[in-house]
């Protein structure tokens, strides 16, 4: 009798661990699997770097598969095409989302990293007149463009622009093959190690009191609530880390990157960084809505949209701000 009750006993046991096994096994395939695009500079990557590095995406629920892109309105793309369910863009692309193609989550930072340059001889924009300039089109080089040739009293019209993506643009540069690029760091770094002497002419920090500039994480144009809600609370908890502890940002998104720590220290440099808080306080207040609404209504001008529409059509701030509460 002792040893059929051992044995009832020791199977009770084994049947409890399998059982603990068991549960283990479902909590992690029960992860909702999500894939997240993002650019290759600091902004882009290092709240998804902290958030793998810190295990913010686990802790949430998470698992996900990031994937790198060279720009925004290619991710856009990738989100109306379903192979992406997240992604990152800069300023230059916010039209968008607000042509109805895609929802922003969330804002990032504040932009500073976008240029015009010039070859060395070149000293005023006036200087471009009839000249050949490379473009990302639809980035925020296209924007820096477009800002800085309506600063001057110019249009399109007075330049032969010439789209190409950033690593040809690098090459075209180097050749001399154009005189001029709407373009971003650290690209622009990259250029600098074949043409130091470069001239920049237009920069962010020339218009930033009107547009803010802000870079932004997005979903396609209707997102699930409940993930997205999860996603937020990672981004917040990723912002309030990189905010108090820069320098180990830093250096998780060089390890990312598989950069140094002092190339993505000087692209860092560029962009003004934003607290989870501060982010609430400005979609509350409307400063976010104010940024979106003068981009809106440059790329109106640019031919870039037919019109402006409420930016709450598209920035998604309500949730953003629930998510941390």
């Amino acid at each position: 009798m002792k040893k059929l009750l051992a044995l009832a006993g020791a199977t009770a046991s084994l049947a409890l661990t399998l059982t603990a096994c068991g549960s283990g096994s479902d909590s992690a395939s029960d992860a909702t699997k999500i894939t997240f695009g993002y650019i290759g500079d600091f902004n882009g990557t290092s709240l998804l770097a902290i958030a793998d590095k810190q295990g913010l995406w686990k802790k949430e629920g998470l698992d996900v598969d990031t994937k790198v892109f060279t720009d925004g309105p290619t991710q856009i793309q990738a989100l109306g095409a379903g192979d992406l369910d997240y992604g990152y863009i800069g300023p230059g692309a916010i039209w968008l989302p607000a042509s109805g193609k895609a929802k922003i989550i969330a804002v990032d930072t504040l932009g500073g990293a976008d240029r015009v340059i010039a070859q060395p001889g070149i000293t005023s924009m006036a200087d471009l007149k009839g000249k050949k300039i490379g473009v990302p089109a639809g980035t925020s080089g296209d924007m820096i463009l477009g800002l800085a040739l309506k600063k001057a009293g110019m249009t399109e019209k007075d330049v032969d622009i010439v789209p190409m993506d950033a690593a040809t643009i690098v090459a075209a540069f180097d050749t001399g093959k154009i005189d001029a690029a709407g373009i971003y760091y650290p690209t622009i770094d990259t250029i600098k190690q074949k043409v130091p002497n470069l001239v920049e002419l237009a920069q962010d920090s020339d218009f930033e009191q009107d547009f803010g500039f802000p870079t932004a994480f997005v979903s396609g144009e209707k997102p699930n609530a409940a993930t997205t809600a999860m996603v937020d609370t990672v981004l917040r908890e990723a912002m309030d880390y990189r905010a108090a502890h820069t320098t180990e940002a830093i250096a998780d998104t060089a390890s990312m990157l598989k950069q140094t720590v002092a190339a993505v220290t000087a692209d860092a440099s560029h962009d003004k960084l934003l607290t989870s808080a501060q982010l609430d306080t400005m979609t509350q207040n409307g400063t976010v809505d104010t940024w979106l609404s003068s981009l809106e209504n440059y790329f109106v001008g640019a031919g870039k949209l037919t019109s402006a529409v409420d930016p709450k059509t598209f920035y998604l701030g309500d949730d953003f701000v629930a998510a941390g509460k």
